[in-house]
């Protein structure tokens, strides 16, 4: 095309009448605003905002999610206190040993999310579709759990604060240990769920070793200091007996042989039976084997009390139902039972909420509140995992909330109740994902496929419970190494844990407290 100088010089040329300067210069005007135009539309089609999804959370629910959802199609915008998702069936290993911490670790940023914020979910306002982010700045990411846990949540200071928009949002923010209001769990009890916890753990047990050997300790000290204490007999309880069984036996029995007589590892539940998920002859398979190790479990036991003994320094004493007056001496007491909702999930539920199906400018507006599970308390959500919510008393008029998604431990389906499970979260997480990648996301409910059920028992046993087969000893131990390993995250993490396992098994596990 012509520059106007160039049309200019035409113009002046002998032989070229002004007439026809003028039409070409009409023309190439026209051209011009033609071009101009389909530029501006390119720019408008290229520059078209991608629709942004904000998901609250970083365990199994959040993380499937986010490495699901394609990132060609959504701007993904992860929330979450801690900067990593935990791999936590394998977690209990790393509380003795047996694994490093970081082969159960998969940092949330080499997922290349479009923006990832490490803070704490304090609100959402659903209607202005905004959510309210306190910015977490504390470098111990258990600690702050443990902090909120001691203190009312109005009691608890908090850190700088954001606002964060979403066009939909994906709530998977799990839940936290259920401590039935007994006293001193939260203080003195150990929890099994992070990384942290399992470092502590870690320390403590060694540091019980490293105590119980001086020549200044009694034997009646040692008895209570090396009496190692699980609450709760499901899977996470019984997994980290059995691996605490296997670090005392394989390797801290040939540094502190003298202290062996003194060892004692009791379960503590109060149903009938343990690993009440498996049926009757698997459960008692894992009873047996346990008694074989030396373990014992105690059904039907009531905790009331954990204090901290005042005779023993560092030991704790367990006031249990069944055992009368007499409290019971301990050493570290690791709590694996129960689940409460998060407290984002229970400021949402208390509050109420203007019907989105309101047409604006009505005279009424029916006062609505987000439904929860009478039982677990976690936010009810449809089988397309549309959260949901009614007007207060009629929950017979739910509708669900528009954008708004909840998966993993902190919700449940409604007529669908399924386990607080990783396997849930992960096929919830992986279910929403594919939908919204399809883009119908409201069209297809989800249905729960059940891979089975593994608990590790123990010196290379465990047991396995699916819809097809039974299987216990060393062939669902080989099961249970086999799927776990498949089912690591990253090709990294794939490769460090059965290089760890090879090197506790050749040279046995790092007992070193550092």
């Amino acid at each position: 095309m012509l520059t106007s100088s160039r049309w200019c010089l035409l113009a002046g040329r002998p032989g070229i009448s002004p007439k026809l300067a003028k039409l070409h210069n009409a023309q190439r005007i026209a051209g011009g605003l033609r071009m101009a135009s389909v530029v501006a539309n390119g720019a408008d089609s290229s520059c078209k905002r991608k629709e942004r999804v904000v998901i609250l959370g970083s365990g199994w629910a959040g993380y499937a999610f986010a490495r699901t959802l394609d990132p060609k199609k959504f701007e993904r915008i992860m929330i979450s206190p801690r900067s990593y998702f935990v791999f936590t069936p394998l977690l209990a290993g790393t509380a003795v040993g047996t694994l490093e911490f970081r082969a159960v670790l998969e940092s949330v940023r080499r997922l290349g999310l479009d923006h990832f914020h490490q803070g704490w979910a304090d609100d959402i306002d659903f209607a202005r579709k905004t959510i309210r982010v306190e910015a977490n700045t504390s470098d111990d990411m258990a600690s702050r759990t443990r902090l909120v846990l001691k203190r009312p949540i109005e009691q608890v200071e908090k850190g700088p604060m954001f606002d964060v928009g979403y066009d939909k949002l994906v709530i998977a923010v799990g839940s936290y240990s259920q401590t039935f209001g007994i006293e001193g769990v939260r203080e003195y009890a150990n929890f099994l769920r992070d990384v942290g916890d399992a470092r502590k753990i870690r320390m403590r047990v060694l540091q019980l070793f490293e105590k119980a050997a001086l020549p200044i300790t009694t034997d009646a000290e040692r008895e209570k200091l090396l009496n190692f204490v699980v609450v709760g007999g499901g899977p996470t309880g019984i997994e980290f007996a059995a691996e605490l069984h296997d670090l005392i036996r394989d390797d801290l029995q040939k540094t502190y042989p003298g202290l062996m007589k003194f060892v004692h590892i009791t379960v503590y539940d109060v149903a009938p039976k343990v690993l009440p998920m498996f049926d009757h002859k698997l459960a008692k398979y894992a009873m047996d084997t346990f008694s074989r190790e030396g373990i014992s479990v105690k059904t039907g036991h009531h905790l009331t009390r954990i204090r901290p003994c005042e005779v023993c320094e560092g030991c704790l004493k367990l006031k249990i139902t069944e055992c009368g007056d007499k409290e019971i001496g301990a050493g570290i007491v690791v709590w694996s039972t129960g689940l409460m909702p998060n407290f984002l999930i229970q400021k949402l539920e208390s509050k109420t909420y203007q019907d989105p199906t309101n047409v604006k400018g009505a005279e009424t507006a029916t006062n609505m509140q987000l439904q929860k599970d009478p039982k677990t308390g976690g936010i009810l959500t449809d089988k397309n995992l549309r959260v949901i919510m009614a007007p207060r008393g009629q929950e017979t008029k739910a509708t669900s909330l528009p954008d708004v998604y909840g998966i993993g431990d902190c919700t449940v389906i409604k007529d669908l109740p399924l386990p607080a499970t990783a396997q849930v979260a992960s096929q919830q997480a992986t279910h929403l994902a594919r939908q919204f990648n399809k883009g119908h996301a409201d069209q297809k409910p989800f249905k729960f496929k059940n891979w089975g059920t593994m608990t590790y028992l123990g010196n290379w046993r465990a047991i396995h419970q699916s819809e097809s087969d039974n299987l216990r000893g060393w062939v669902a131990w080989v099961l249970w190494r086999t799927a776990y390993l498949t089912r690591s995250m990253s090709l990294r993490n794939k490769i460090m844990v059965p290089v760890y396992w090879a090197i506790s098994w050749v040279f046995g596990r790092d007992i070193s407290r550092f």
